[in-house]
């Protein structure tokens, strides 16, 4: 299990750059255009969280996880949330950011954007 609490890592994420760079790309993805997600610092990385305007998560449309990102050993490591077990679930590993940050907006099977 993965935790998403708060802090800066000697790798030096997170940081204000990649978390402006995640930010922007965000703004292609596919789904729930109409919604503003934010992306917040977590350990080794950063965490994205948006209100849930399908209600399949949180009825009350509140503001659910959609997927950690993190940095480590040359790797950008994607997870996506479990939300009946409020777990985080590996994804996969990038070479560039860049990579993550596109299946991440398109997301065809609706595994991170629920």
């Amino acid at each position: 299990m993965m935790a998403a609490s708060q802090g800066l890592t000697a790798a030096g994420h997170p940081n204000d750059v990649d978390r402006k760079r995640i930010e922007r790309a965000l703004q292609a993805r596919q789904r729930y255009l109409y919604v503003r997600p934010s992306v917040v610092p977590a350990q080794g990385g950063y965490r994205i969280e948006s209100p849930c305007c399908s209600r399949n998560v949180d009825r009350e449309g509140g503001i659910i996880d959609v997927a950690l990102i993190q940095f480590s050993q040359g790797y950008w490591r994607l997870y996506r949330k479990d939300h009946a077990q409020g777990t985080w679930e590996p994804h996969g590993a990038f070479g560039r950011l860049g990579d993550l940050l596109d299946l991440l907006n398109v997301d065809a099977d609706r595994q991170f954007w629920q």
